[in-house]
């Protein structure tokens, strides 16, 4: 019984040892390491590529669209070209989308306020409408979207739209002037342009001096000719003075244009240079006395005067005369001298004191002052 009894204790033993050490079964081979545990298929999976948008080029660069539509026969609509040529007499209707819309147009007829021309703004698109029109329409006419906060608006720079309209007028080769004879100052600081644009796409355009006689020759590098514009000096100084015309050639036809007198303006660009003068500081009880205020500017450059004196405040009577005309100085340098003069007659004691004259253009203003005492 002791022997059986030892034999039963050694099996228990040894299966116990096997169930402590248990090795991997032997028909799978044990696994290396870092192998994958997923059993392989022979499945064909294809990778998916994500497209990432570039969010800020798409931003930066807004997309502008024209929104001019141009009516043609038979209630078509179709985009103008950069440059149109119509005949003259013919009805033009431009509409551009949008319930908020602003036009510009040439000058000519905004300044006459003409009644060939209409613009009216509709739920969906503006208007603009020129009938019976003529060779001195020739220009651009553009439009533009607006977007408004409030009552504050500004430009929509993405909807806009433009177009140069020629207008053919038989006889007519260059767009009509207002005159015979022009001025066109030349400032040495900005470009001078000699307006004269042509009526047919096709002419051919020079520009000539009268005295001497010749050709000026647009070399585009002082001189340039834009059909837009006309001739442009890009940097003018005083050689370029004289009396020029401008000669158009098309079919074996030809034709000048107005004369245009080029002066050379010697004073710069900028507020009004402003000094005063009393024709006396001293005044006795019932002289007359008088106050000049005096402006040398551009020769194209309006001026309007202001004053302030000792009397104003009881209504004393004053006299103001305001003048200006063109002066030569120096070698062909041409000035606009503009005044203004105040004249108190029977001087009393109430027109004592400070004179001040303002004077203001386009550029700023500048005021300037004396003192008149009572002697």
């Amino acid at each position: 019984m002791k022997v059986w009894l030892l034999l039963g204790l050694l099996l228990v033993h040894e299966a116990l040892e096997d169930v402590a050490g248990q090795h991997p079964p032997k028909n799978k081979h044990p696994k290396e390491p870092g192998e994958n545990r997923i059993k392989p298929t022979n499945k064909k999976v294809k990778p998916k590529i994500h497209k990432i948008k570039d969010r800020h080029s798409a931003d930066s660069t807004p997309k502008t669209q024209s929104i001019m539509m141009q009516m043609m026969d038979k209630g078509r609509l179709q985009k103008p070209a950069a440059t149109l040529s119509l005949m003259a007499g013919q009805t033009l209707e431009l509409r551009c989308k949008g319930n908020k819309i602003r036009w510009s147009y040439p000058a000519y007829l905004d300044t006459l306020k003409d009644t060939r021309l209409s613009v009216k703004q509709h739920e969906r698109y503006g208007q603009l409408t020129l009938v019976n029109s003529t060779a001195a329409d020739t220009g651009e006419f553009s439009c533009w979207g607006q977007l408004c906060n409030g009552f504050i608006c500004r430009r929509d720079e993405a909807k806009t739209g433009s177009t140069y309209i020629v207008f053919t007028e038989k006889g007519e080769l260059f767009v009509p002037s207002p005159s015979y004879f022009d001025v066109v100052y030349l400032n040495p600081d900005r470009q001078a342009v000699v307006p004269c644009r042509v009526t047919v796409l096709s002419a051919k355009v020079t520009l000539h001096r009268e005295f001497p006689a010749k050709e000026i020759q647009a070399n585009g590098t002082d001189i340039v000719y834009d059909m837009k514009r006309g001739f442009v000096y890009l940097q003018p100084h005083s050689d370029h003075q004289g009396v020029v015309y401008c000669k158009a050639e098309v079919g074996g036809k030809s034709q000048i244009s107005v004369k245009y007198q080029l002066l050379y303006a010697e004073v710069p660009s900028g507020p009004p240079s402003t000094t005063i003068l009393a024709s006396a500081n001293k005044v006795k009880g019932g002289d007359d006395i008088s106050i000049l205020c005096t402006v040398l500017g551009e020769p194209d450059v309006e001026v309007e005067f202001r004053w302030i004196y000792p009397g104003q405040k009881d209504e004393r009577p004053v006299t103001i005369q305001d003048t200006w005309r063109l002066i030569q100085r120096g070698l062909g340098h041409t000035t606009r001298i503009s005044q203004s003069v105040l004249i108190v007659e029977d001087f009393e004691t109430v027109d004592a004191g400070y004179y001040i004259c303002t004077a203001q253009n386009l550029r700023g203003q500048t005021s300037v002052a004396t003192t008149v005492e009572f002697s």
